[in-house]
């Protein structure tokens, strides 16, 4: 299974197919190609997987899930920590061709 960590959307470039997001201090690019144009805006918390941003989330339920990441996180040490937050939107599976949807 694939967990991804809410990230809030920083910037969106003018042409609106890419956008910088803050996932818990460690800020990437994602691509929005896979959003209707228009739809994500800066201050948007959105769920990203193998690069693109795939839905957003509403604010409460955002705030409530980085909680639950931050006490699970507390529990690892600093690379490892670092390392959970990097690659969230990652699966380990994405590269067989196989996602286990559980």
């Amino acid at each position: 299974m694939c967990l991804s960590i809410p990230s809030k959307v920083v910037k969106i470039s003018d042409d609106n197919t890419m956008c910088t997001v803050d996932t818990m201090g460690v800020q990437r690019d994602a691509n929005l190609m896979m959003m209707e144009d228009g739809s994500v805006v800066i201050g948007d918390y959105v769920l990203l997987h193998i690069g693109f941003v795939m839905n957003k989330i509403d604010d409460k339920e955002a705030l409530a899930s980085i909680d639950t990441y931050k006490e699970i996180l507390s529990l690892l040490d600093e690379e490892d920590r670092k390392k959970a937050i990097l690659e969230d939107d990652e699966c380990p599976n994405r590269e067989s061709g196989f996602d286990a949807k559980t």
